[in-house]
């Protein structure tokens, strides 16, 4: 918790004033009881009606600016607290988004929303409830202890064995919940991933008829996290009574002692009174306190949680110390004129975090500028890795991914991905307009540079379909386009940028064979001196690459152009002869 204070650092005076204007208020309450005194031992006892005006005045005066200093105390918290939870969020925002996709799997996208979301709020609420309870409680309990030596000295020794006796109890139910909220929070975050997992497979769950099968486990999941919640809430619940049966066995033991007092003429009736009332303030503060321990202890286990976020740093490193920007070489030229390969793989090898062995195993392969590259392979062959490495979305864990000549840790990430345009497996757009989900790929784009990067993708027709064309909406995910639509958009974001390199990662999977061939027609005819790496599964999609290279268990089992890899390469001829479609191009060699 202490390491997440430095987002308060902006609200340093409001973080000192709520507690000063509680601290106020607290003073001004503890006036309460001892004017409570003088109105019963002098008014009262002697009839005198204006002395118990003045005294009800003093009263009303006390109330109004106590009340005047818990506003403020209250304003001054509340800002302190929202603008160090919204300063937490962005940071931890922020720090995600740097994450590689090695991080990103390990940490699951569940923990890290629910991170984000409902542990910064449970710190939030307990900032707030720290500035306005933390310093004010205590002060009140010991400032009545106080208050009450100034009136007994012996009924005061009644406050010396109750404080601490309550102390033990409080803080020992706060050192037995804390790790039980750790582990409720744990729960929620499964709770939530289940959550997820359904509503953006619901169209999966639904086809394959297992409504009731999920809800079962929903059902299950969410139990144990009541059952926890109910657990950790029984122990908090023995709060309030054991501190009420403490402090009321206190008010007995003070009455017994302090008549004593009062028979043997020590202290007077109403100083008996302010006692009591002392003890009454106590007891309030302490309900007080153990909601606010309550609060802290939710706190302190969501700031550890949010603190194993900030911890994990990624995976992937600039290397600005050497060089913080390597510009591309568009001549694709070294200095002596020879050809530098636009991409370059020098025996490369990867595994992914915690796996038992490698996904990929010493591909080597050079890509040149304008060249197509087809990728082919069976599932889990390794072909979504290999582009993958090209942007550093993951790091080799052996060999190097040059670019131009130049290991791709040595360029600047922004440098690198931004002369790359990668079109991912899953089309994801976002909600707002065609031309906003566009401009994604290239800020600045006019409208005839998106129009030809959609005619490009063969989505013009898309666009053209839409009412209000560019200005079109589009919700979240694309949810109101087909399959084939969303990765012709996406196709043409990407290309929208005119990057150096562009990777369509079985990007065309929903397209019909007609629209797909065309597709790679224009990629070819229109993007000129544009390296393309084309992921997929059909013969047909990577018949016309310059070269495709054949994956089989994250090895490089053959490269080359269709014919002779057909020839060749018992895998790549299999895959050819696998689908009637594909012993179509089978045949044609």
């Amino acid at each position: 918790m202490g390491s997440l204070m430095k987002y308060l650092k902006k609200y340093r005076i409001e973080a000192v004033m709520a507690p000063l204007f509680k601290m106020l208020e607290a003073s001004f309450e503890l006036f309460v009881p001892l004017v409570m005194a003088k109105i019963i031992d002098t008014g009262i006892r002697n009839g005198d009606l204006p002395y118990i005006l003045r005294m009800g005045g003093i009263l009303i005066l006390l109330g109004i600016i106590g009340l005047a200093c818990s506003l403020t105390a209250q304003f001054f918290a509340a800002k302190a607290a929202v603008g160090f939870g919204t300063a937490l969020r962005k940071e931890l925002f922020d720090h995600i988004n740097h994450f590689s996709y090695t991080e990103i799997d390990t940490e699951g996208t569940a923990t890290l929303i629910t991170r984000m979301t409902s542990d910064v709020n449970q710190v939030q609420s307990g900032v707030n409830l720290t500035l306005r309870l933390f310093l004010r409680s205590p002060f009140i309990v010991f400032g009545a202890m106080i208050m009450a030596f100034t009136i007994d000295f012996k009924s005061a020794m009644v406050f010396v064995v109750t404080i601490p006796l309550l102390s033990i109890v409080v803080f020992g139910i706060m050192f037995i919940s804390m790790p039980l909220y750790k582990k409720v929070q744990k729960q929620l975050d499964r709770v939530l991933q289940m959550t997820r997992e359904n509503l953006t497979g619901v169209r999966v769950v639904r086809a394959f008829n297992r409504q009731q099968d999920e809800t079962a486990a929903y059902y299950k999941e969410s139990g144990l996290l009541f059952n926890f919640q109910i657990f950790v809430a029984k122990i908090s619940a023995l709060l309030n009574p054991i501190t009420y049966v403490i402090i009321n066995l206190a008010i007995v033991v003070l009455i017994y002692v302090g008549s004593g007092q009062v028979n043997e003429g020590v202290i007077p009736q109403g100083e008996l009174v302010a006692l009591v009332n002392y003890m009454s303030q106590i007891l309030v503060e302490l309900i007080k306190l153990a909601n606010l321990i309550i609060t802290m202890t939710k706190a302190f286990a969501c700031a550890g949680r949010i603190n194993n976020v900030f911890e994990t740093k990624s995976s992937i490193v600039e290397n600005r110390a050497k060089k913080p920007e390597v510009p591309m070489n568009p001549a694709g030229t070294d200095q002596a004129g020879a050809p530098i390969p636009m991409v370059e793989f020098e025996h490369v090898s990867f595994a992914y975090k915690g796996a038992k062995a490698e996904s990929l195993t010493d591909i080597d392969f050079r890509a040149m500028k304008g060249e197509t590259i087809g990728i082919i392979g069976g599932t889990g062959a390794g072909k979504s890795t290999v582009v993958n490495l090209i942007p550093r979305f993951y790091d080799t864990t052996g060999g190097a991914v040059r670019i131009n000549g130049t290991d791709v840790r040595e360029y600047g990430l922004k440098e690198l991905r931004g002369r790359i345009g990668v079109v991912p497996q899953r089309a994801v757009l976002f909600k707002g307009s065609i031309r906003d989900n566009m401009k994604w790929g290239k800020q600045d784009a006019t409208d005839e540079e998106i129009m030809e990067a959609l005619e490009i993708a063969q989505a013009k027709d898309v666009v053209e379909s839409k009412q209000g064309g560019l200005n079109a909406g589009l919700m979240q995910g694309g949810k109101n386009l087909s399959g084939g639509q969303r990765q012709r958009l996406t196709i043409a974001r990407a290309i929208v940028r005119k990057p150096d390199i562009l990777i369509l990662d079985d990007s065309a999977s929903a397209l019909d064979f007609a629209t797909d061939a065309r597709l790679r027609k224009a990629i070819r005819e229109k993007t000129d001196g544009m390296t393309v790496f084309i992921v997929s599964q059909r013969a047909t999609t990577v018949k016309q690459a310059d070269k495709i290279m054949v994956l089989d268990d994250g090895r490089l089992a053959g490269i080359g152009k269709h014919k002779e890899l057909f020839e060749n390469c018992p895998v790549y001829r299999e895959i050819c002869l696998s689908r009637s479609e594909e012993r179509r191009v089978g045949k044609e060699c």
